[in-house]
């Protein structure tokens, strides 16, 4: 119930622009926003109207987790966002509600639960042995990026999407145009209906395959009846690009570890630590630009004292949820033994990252084999002088300099 004694006074639509930060700097704008309440309302540099942002952690877990605010009913309306491309697939897992929602993660979830990761840990370690070889091999210096932290979590994803080596490259591609703004709107949906098609017709090719990869067990479900092959594609899409965020997570990582030698030692001299460490810096890292999807109130709903009506829109930040100092003490220092650390660097609720565990997986695999096989990397170049992603959705290094 609401409670009638709730002011009306609605706060003021602040203007969040799209800021290209380099870094790990944390959004200024974000940061205001954070200081002017729980909830406030924003308007991003595209679409329509305003939307009301959740900032604090408790709020914006419950938000994530009430069935009262809905995915779905983005398809209906036109949100304010910060993306010029964004168009909502029909069927996409990103805009479904449970009973659908799980039905469609059901299909899937073989591939992304501690055994199906474990599966490819050791094929995984192994690539990236092959690629941390080649870079001792080149000699210093060198662009980490496009060393080890592009190919890796490129080649691990389509290990575990069923995608074969052959077509890496232009999965690759076609990520990085849908990811970014910078090339316009028109480059980016050419791109996802080309990753669409392409699954379409690998999925179709595996509807009775008994593989454990995540096309296969799409195309199996598909198969049964389960899941419709427009689902099975929005799916594929969704996670074969998620995958690739790894890249720009973990170039953040390592320009933060390189910028700050100490941590690196850290992690260096105390490996044990380092589980433990890299959940800190997944909380620390800004891993994204501004906000991601917006979810629509069905009905009307009070959240720390703001009355948000049935059909208005609202964002959740989980970078700012990660910096509410009454979860996380001291929240702008790095402490790589913070415990505990419910941090939700991946999401919550059902829409919770399904390849959060892989990720995780990805990045101790990385710490381990560049700080013990590599005991002298540093940059390169200068802090500043790295280059960051324009136009993108998920912040990184466009390139890391370093010499060791």
């Amino acid at each position: 119930m609401i409670d009638d004694t709730l002011t009306e006074t609605m706060p003021p639509v602040r203007p969040w622009p799209a800021l290209d930060l380099t870094g790990t700097d944390f959004d200024p704008v974000l940061t205001e926003l954070m200081r002017e309440g729980p909830v406030t309302r924003v308007q991003l540099p595209n679409g329509e109207g305003w939307a009301w942002l959740v900032t604090r952690y408790d709020d914006v877990r419950r938000v994530t987790n009430d069935p009262r605010f809905s995915r779905e009913a983005v398809m209906a309306t036109t949100v304010t966002r910060l993306a010029p491309h964004f168009i909502p697939d029909p069927g996409a897992v990103g805009f479904l509600d449970p009973p659908d929602h799980t039905r469609l993660r059901r299909s899937v979830a073989a591939a992304f639960t501690a055994k199906g990761v474990e599966r490819v840990r050791d094929e995984a370690r192994a690539m990236l042995d092959e690629l941390v070889d080649e870079l001792l091999k080149n000699g210093p210096p060198a662009d980490l990026t496009a060393a080890v932290l592009s190919p890796f979590p490129i080649a691990v994803i389509c290990e575990l999407m069923g995608v074969p080596s052959g077509d890496r490259h232009r999965m690759h591609l076609w990520t990085q145009l849908i990811l970014s703004s910078a090339h316009g709107k028109e480059v980016s949906e050419k791109a996802k209906r080309e990753m669409s098609a392409y699954f379409s017709d690998l999925i179709g090719l595996r509807e009775n395959s008994t593989a454990e990869d995540v096309t296969s067990l799409l195309g199996a479900a598909v198969g049964r009846g389960e899941v419709a092959l427009e689902e099975a594609v929005g799916l594929a899409v969704l996670l074969q690009i998620g995958g690739e965020a790894v890249t720009n997570n973990s170039g953040q990582m390592f320009y933060l570890l390189l910028t700050r030698p100490e941590l690196a030692e850290q992690l260096r001299d105390e490996p044990r630590t380092r589980p433990r460490g890299i959940d800190e810096l997944l909380r620390y890292i800004p891993h994204r630009n501004a906000v991601g999807l917006s979810r629509i109130a069905l009905e009307d709903v009070e959240i720390s004292g703001a009355r948000i009506r049935a059909g208005d829109p609202v964002y959740v930040s989980y970078l700012a949820a990660n910096r509410d100092p009454d979860v996380f003490p001291d929240p702008e220092t790095i402490d790589l033994s913070r415990n505990p650390n419910p941090h939700v660097a991946f999401g919550h609720g059902p829409h919770y990252c399904p390849g959060g565990m892989l990720a995780r997986l990805e990045s101790e695999l990385l710490v381990d084999a560049l700080l013990d096989r590599v005991p002298g990397l540093k940059l390169a170049v200068p802090p500043d002088q790295v280059p960051f992603r324009k136009g993108a959705l998920i912040r990184g290094p466009e390139a890391l300099p370093v010499t060791w």
